[in-house]
């Protein structure tokens, strides 16, 4: 494989839409002779100072971009923050406050540096742009794009049909968003599926400012640990990166083998996309074991999120526990049949560890459950069919469980 093609490879990992594939090759040719990197830009609203693993997965593309030397823009909607994305919303968004969009911008880049390297990143804010810009360019600007187009846009189509209430600046955030691609001069522009519209604006606007249109790159919604539903805090079923190395560990290693390979593909920088296809090929042969793929996944998530030692430790912990005699030998193996999902709670119950589910809440609370050696702390937990496990309640109650659909 050239290195080019390496490049086209890993830029189209995991993602929805890319917009066009052969313009990026051209960009990235060009590049190659000129000097010049891709302008790579992903812009955050910082209105979720609290991040888990499924919003990170555009953030792990920057990466990408980054370990294939071209240079990333990490932009915070510090202006588009007080507007308030419209995206995907059936009402009018409430707009963030100057204050609140400064104390979340902080927090954001706190964490968002455990993924990015930050001295490869430039960081910028869209208020330098638009708070100095008059009224005037605004217009012009506005001038670009008919309401005809606007309601294009599938949510604001839905709100127009329902007739549900439609401000007139929610028309101005796909404009201004567009704008911060003509501003950072951007060759690359990455977002979620629910933001193809935004980004193609961008796109649109670039040659009426006489620049190369932006190439459109979307990546999908994680799923959760249920493998139904998107990682959400309110559905319990998220790794958050703030969380304890143990807890990152032991949720990684509760995912069906099946969801592994998703989080594979958009989480790992440890295996390139090439590698990853000749893994799965040896997992289907029977030449890899599934569960040493696994522990590779959850050892790398918590090496990033907690640190190296903290990984380490975490690791040998469960070696201990599996390899040097804490197990017995005779463990009863069962399967259980379980819909899209079940909870830690019933699952313990299902599986004949717990008399009740509130017993097995009390016995979570009490750190007195482990997954795979793992001790479980989050009574939230959801597993999805498919998982393969060695459930353990107290020091004498275990399970190998398979959860089927």
């Amino acid at each position: 494989m050239t290195e080019l093609q390496h490049q086209l490879d890993e830029i189209a990992r995991g993602a929805v839409d890319v917009i066009k594939i052969e313009e990026i090759k051209q960009k990235i040719i060009a590049g190659q002779k000129t000097g010049q990197k891709l302008r790579v830009k992903a812009g955050f609203d910082p209105t979720a100072p609290d991040l888990h693993l499924g919003h990170t997965v555009l953030i792990n593309k920057l990466r990408q971009f980054q370990m294939l030397g071209h240079q990333v823009i990490f932009l915070i909607g510090d202006f588009t923050g007080m507007i308030g994305d419209p995206t995907g919303k059936s009402a009018t968004r409430k707009a963030l406050t100057k204050e609140e969009v400064a104390a979340n911008a902080i927090t954001y880049q706190a964490q968002v540096f455990k993924i990015l390297d930050p001295e490869l990143t430039e960081v910028r804010f869209n208020s330098e742009w638009f708070d100095p810009m008059p009224a005037s360019e605004l217009i012009k600007i506005a001038g670009k794009y008919t309401v005809a187009r606007m309601l294009e846009r599938d949510d604001f189509t839905k709100r127009y049909q329902s007739e549900q209430p439609i401000a007139l600046h929610e028309f101005l955030y796909p404009l201004v968003q567009g704008y911060d691609s003509v501003a950072l001069r951007a060759d690359v522009e990455l977002g979620g599926t629910d933001q193809k519209f935004n980004l193609l604006v961008g796109r649109a606007l670039q040659p009426d400012y006489g620049q190369v249109g932006q190439c459109v790159l979307t990546m999908p919604l994680l799923e959760g640990l249920d493998g139904v539903n998107k990682m959400s805090k309110s559905l319990g079923n998220y790794i958050g990166i703030n969380e304890p190395a143990k807890d990152i560990f032991g949720k990684t290693m509760s995912i069906s083998d099946l969801l592994m390979w998703r989080y594979f593909e958009l989480l790992s920088f440890d295996k390139t996309a090439a590698q990853l296809r000749t893994a799965q090929a040896d997992a289907a042969s029977g030449q890899l074991n599934p569960r040493d793929l696994k522990l590779e996944l959850a050892s790398e998530l918590t090496a990033r999120f907690a640190g190296k030692a903290a990984a380490e430790q975490v690791l040998s912990d469960w070696h201990k526990r599996t390899q040097e005699g804490a197990i017995p030998t005779d463990i009863e193996s069962i399967t259980l049949q379980i819909g899209d999902s079940i909870g830690i709670g019933a699952l313990l119950k299902s599986a004949g560890l717990a008399s009740s589910s509130s017993e097995a809440m009390r016995k979570v609370d009490e750190k007195g459950v482990r997954i795979d050696g793992v001790v479980i702390s989050d009574r939230a937990l959801k597993l999805a069919p498919g998982a393969e496990i060695l459930l353990q309640l107290g020091k004498r109650g275990f399970k190998r469980v398979t959860l089927e659909k």
